[in-house]
């Protein structure tokens, strides 16, 4: 699966929320290597365990899950040479008392998860290594009882302890009264007594150390010395016969390496199973039903990282159409559908439950591939656009029919006509693959695609018109709108400002023109109304209402070349360079720019005919300002004869 799909649906953070529930070692390195899988009986399998699993956690006792401590250090070294200690022997024996615990209580619910139950009915009990370690091992120290030699040893050892002691009881009360303090102090292992330095003749014996103010010297007396070099002995024959059990308790490990590692690895796989019932349990999610058809029907789906604070998904796909359009505003919600789909697929065919009503359906994907977020990188300079078409070539090399595919704002980052009919190419192109696509956009060319074409659907994030709140419910047959000068007003915009842009989006959208846009004079909430304007443009304005008013009863002759007409929504006058085209757009000139007008956006204000005498040479009065330089450059001689009347420079 694609990693950096998994990087942007967020998958690594469900991976660390699964560990977090796992008790062993290998538990939490199993959910760490969590990985979705392909292969639909495999995920049918997974589920079922992790849904006896949760069964087991709601309705029993907590199951003993053996810890594992000290586990990992000792699988390690087993068989290696390496002899262990009885903190070792320690941990081997809670270890196999646990799976006895375990293998007992997993037989009392075969009935109930028997897929569950399976896992401890292949662990060992290995009674005869247990047997060993409590013999020899006690309290993390060798027992009497590990040997007879170690008996014996340890016997003569508490003898010649006590001798010394008596000895030393004697010593004490005789010296008394040159001694620093009443105590039996030890220095390298062997009894000395403090005596105050003046006094250190009255003592026989060696003296192993001195005080650091140097007013006390330790002495061993001489009537020990000889004892204590035998308890010595007995002692390091004493570290010999343990060192010999230890070994012997290592051997027999050692012979039961196979059955430590089975047990071992199972405990892991029964504590992952019960990390992921666990992390269901605080999602409350459920078990769904798969397919192989691209079907996803999801009822009350909420994305598994939000909880309870989303509101539910209701989405679905692949019964009658195989792509998905999402429309709606912004922060409406449209990208958190994208991801929870997204997301939730990936958790189902790792095995996972997920947060989603009973009765839901997923589809098992070969590849999930996802375009969310720009993926800008300033290290490589890339703009959004870039990185979205890089992500799409690397979608298309792998995209087939067992192909999810998300991609979130459709046509963003460049011109919104090239990247319009970019994105429907794509969407084409994935269609034919037979990909199962869900993508978002807010432009209405890609609405008015999928609403026309078998195979795709539209779908709108619900918006509530009257507070302009969205609701984030998902709205599947609808197409949606962007709301966004309802918002722009809700936010403070000024009305001039919407209304413009309300005029600016309603031509451009009604008219495939390369219109220029020419900046409108101020508008009456600035206070300059008609009755402000000269006479001349005032003029103007009602002869372009008058001629409004006329087209309802006559069919507009067209312009000819030369004529005046006036544009209402620049309110300006222009002369008709270039006669209308087939598709009713006209060329005018306006002030020494060449526009591209829809003729019903004109209205005639002077005819040619009416400006102009009959050999009046229009080529020279449409001329630009920087052809009429070119033409000074090169002489004014042939049209110094002509005598022309220029039209008014508001004209032209």
């Amino acid at each position: 699966m694609n990693e950096t799909t998994m990087q942007r649906l967020e998958y690594d953070r469900i991976k660390t929320r699964v560990s977090e529930c796992a008790f062993s070692y290998l538990g939490k390195r199993h959910a760490a290597s969590m990985q979705p899988i392909t292969d639909i009986r495999t995920i049918k399998t997974r589920l079922d365990e992790a849904t006896e699993a949760l069964q087991l956690i709601r309705h029993g006792a907590s199951v003993p899950v053996p810890s594992l401590e000290g586990m990992e250090h000792i699988l390690h070294l087993l068989g290696t040479g390496y002899l262990f200690s009885e903190r070792d022997f320690s941990h081997i024996a809670q270890f196999i008392r646990s799976c006895i615990q375990l293998i007992k209580y997993m037989g009392s619910k075969s009935n109930a998860a028997p897929s569950v139950s399976a896992y401890a009915s292949s662990m060992y009990g290995m009674e005869p290594l247990l047997s060993e370690i409590e013999r020899c091992i006690y309290s993390g120290k060798v027992t009497d009882t590990a040997s007879k030699e170690l008996a014996k040893i340890r016997k003569k050892i508490a003898v010649t302890e006590e001798r010394i002691k008596r000895k030393l009881d004697s010593l004490t009360s005789r010296h008394r009264s040159i001694m620093q303090e009443n105590m039996v102090s030890q220095r390298g292992g062997r009894y000395v007594l403090p005596i105050k330095k003046e006094f250190r003749k009255q003592v026989k014996g060696n003296v192993l150390d001195e005080s650091g103010s140097g007013q006390t010297v330790y002495i061993e007396p001489a009537e020990i010395v000889s004892l204590q070099f035998d308890q010595s002995a007995n002692m390091a024959e004493e570290s010999k016969e343990e060192m010999k059990v230890l070994g012997d308790l290592t051997a027999l490990a050692e012979s039961y390496n196979r059955e430590l590692s089975i047990n071992t690895e199972t405990v892991g796989i029964l504590d992952f199973l019960l990390a992921k019932a666990k992390y269901a349990l605080t999602m409350d999610a459920v078990p769904v039903e798969l397919n192989l058809d691209g079907i996803i029907d999801i009822r009350g789906a909420r994305h598994p990282l939000m909880g309870n604070s989303m509101v539910p998904l209701d989405f679905s796909i692949g019964e009658g159409y195989s792509s998905l359009i999402i429309t709606g505003p912004n922060t409406g919600g449209k990208t958190m559908a994208l991801k929870s789909v997204g997301l939730l697929t990936l958790m189902v065919q790792s095995g996972l439950l997920v947060p989603v009503s009973e009765g839901s359906r997923m589809a098992v994907f070969e590849e999930i591939e996802v375009d969310i977020g720009d993926g800008q990188s300033i290290e490589h300079a890339l703009s959004t656009f870039s990185a979205h078409i890089r992500n799409m070539i690397g979608i298309l090399e792998t995209t087939g029919n067992s192909t999810l595919i998300l991609i979130d704002e459709m046509a963003s980052g460049t011109d919104p006509g090239e990247g319009v009919g970019l994105s429907i190419a794509l969407l084409e192109e994935f269609h034919r693959r037979r990909a199962t696509v869900v993508a978002t956009t807010h432009f209405s060319e890609i609405k008015h695609f999928a609403e026309n074409t078998p195979g795709f659907q539209n779908a709108r994030m619900e918006f509530d018109t009257e507070t302009l709140q969205p609701l984030y419910r998902l709205r599947i047959g609808e197409a949606g709108e962007s709301y966004a000068y309802a918002i722009a007003l809700k936010l403070g915009m000024w009305n001039r400002i919407i209304d413009r842009s309300q005029a600016i989006s309603s031509g451009r959208t009604s008219q495939n023109t390369q219109e220029s846009f020419v900046i409108p004079p101020a508008s009456d909430d600035v206070k300059q109304n008609t009755s402000e304007l000269s006479p001349k443009r005032a003029s103007l304005k009602h002869t372009a209402t008058k001629q409004v008013k006329q087209e309802h009863t006559a069919e507009p002759k067209p312009f000819a070349l030369g004529d005046s007409v006036y544009v209402a929504y620049l309110n300006r006058t222009g002369i008709v360079y270039k006669t209308e085209d087939e598709r009713g757009n006209v060329g005018v000139l306006i002030q020494g720019q060449k526009l591209t007008i829809n003729k019903k956006r004109l209205v005639l204000h002077i005819a040619a005919t009416e400006l102009y005498p009959d050999d009046y040479d229009l080529d020279i009065v449409l001329e630009t300002k920087e052809n009429r330089k070119k033409r000074k450059l090169l002489g004014r001689k042939h049209i110094e004869g002509l005598k022309i009347e220029s039209p008014p420079e508001d004209k032209v």
